[in-house]
């Protein structure tokens, strides 16, 4: 057998195996619904700008006023979902990604 049937041959193991599946799908169970939930924000932002220019022109404050405050809430969704996402990934997905990295570089030596 040559190195790169051996490697080929243990990365789908790797890839059939419950703990990938899981990981799989702790992965997605996050990403997606998060994903969905940011673009209809974001979407949301969009229209009101677009259609609901007077609602958006309201001063709260000065001269600042509620679009002003929707878009600066849009970068602080991001970094949000960007450190929930980090948060997630350390206790839920990169220790099973780790056990998996080692045990295919273990069956790759």
């Amino acid at each position: 057998m040559t190195t790169k049937e051996h490697d080929a041959s243990v990365y789908e193991e790797v890839q059939e195996s419950s703990e990938f599946q899981d990981l799989k799908r702790r992965f997605r169970a996050w990403t997606f619904p998060m994903t969905v939930a940011f673009l209809v924000w974001y979407l949301l932002y969009v229209v009101l700008s677009g259609w609901a220019r007077g609602f958006m022109g309201i001063k709260l404050l000065g001269e600042i006023n509620v679009g002003l405050v929707f878009g600066l809430l849009q970068f602080v969704s991001t970094f949000l979902i960007a450190w929930a996402y980090a948060r997630h990934a350390e206790k839920k997905l990169d220790p099973i990604a780790d056990k998996l990295r080692h045990e295919v570089e273990e069956k790759t030596k």
